[in-house]
């Protein structure tokens, strides 16, 4: 099972679910072709409702554990209630452009 599978299907088994997207992102990164190390996930659940969004990452976090210690090395994360998503009219933000690893090698920041 792929990492983007084990990520829906342990965040479908543990929250109620009302859209989800998980894209790797690792292909924007300095990684080798086919890594699964650079993830954004999109959730909106009534999980989420009363609660701040460092609660919301808190919880996601913990479901993912195992992952975050075998293979994940960044998790970008958005998390909405059901009136949240629906005032974002489904627009996610994007993704900012890898600023490490070899990209930059050599280069004083």
């Amino acid at each position: 099972m792929s990492m983007k599978q084990r990520i829906e299907q342990k965040l479908t088994q543990n929250l109620p679910v009302l859209h989800l997207e998980v894209i790797n992102e690792s292909h924007m990164h300095s990684v080798p072709p086919g890594s699964e190390s650079h993830f954004k996930v999109l959730l909106v659940s009534d999980a989420f409702e009363g609660k701040r969004k460092v609660g919301r990452h808190q919880q996601v976090y913990g479901i993912l554990a195992e992952e975050m210690q075998s293979g994940i090395h960044a998790l970008a994360l958005h998390t909405y209630t059901q009136a949240e998503w629906a005032e974002l009219n489904g627009e996610v933000p994007a993704s900012p452009n890898c600023m490490g690893g070899s990209k930059h090698a050599g280069q004083s920041l």
